[in-house]
């Protein structure tokens, strides 16, 4: 199963010199039953991407948490076992946590897939939603439009090869 795990370009660089992913419990996104369910879509690059999204919601909220981070959302996707992408279904009765699964173990950093990166044109916008999601998470529409504005910019693929040259 693809899941898409966020993180952070430090966090990333973490991984890269460890060589794994984890501790575990890993947070990621997958394409679960609720997630099609929601999308009711067959088509699985679309449901893919759509989990790649949330992914990288949750990138944002992590940026918003390390202020030294550069503000460029990261979702690593990685090839796991389907057991082992646990979806827990009490979470999936949140629609910001369709497709949220959890890995209990470490992963090796040999099981990414590729990486995804927002390109350096979106560091300011990314930077204004990382600020802005206190405010939009209480309802404010201005923060909250702010914050969307985020997920203007598609993140770039990079094979696993490159990541040397993202996180140096």
């Amino acid at each position: 199963m693809r899941v898409y795990v966020p993180t952070t370009l430090p966090g990333l660089a973490a991984a890269y010199k460890a060589g794994e992913l984890g501790p575990g419990p890993l947070d990621a996104f997958a394409v679960t039953p609720a997630l099609r369910e929601w999308y009711v879509s067959d088509d699985i690059e679309e449901l893919e991407y759509a989990a790649l999204i949330r992914s990288a919601q949750v990138s944002l909220r992590l940026l918003a948490t390390d202020p030294q981070a550069p503000r460029r959302r990261v979702v690593v996707a990685l090839d796991v076992p389907d057991a082992e992408a646990v979806a827990d279904p009490d979470r999936g009765l949140d629609s910001s946590l369709l497709g949220a699964v959890s890995i209990a173990r470490v992963v090796p950093f040999a099981k990414v897939a590729a990486v995804h990166v927002d390109a350096a044109d979106a560091e300011a916008d990314v930077s204004a939603a990382a600020a802005a999601l206190g405010a939009a998470d209480l309802g404010d529409d201005d923060a909250q439009f702010t914050v969307d504005g985020a997920e203007d910019h598609d993140l770039l693929w990079y094979a696993t090869q490159e990541v040397p040259g993202l996180v140096g």
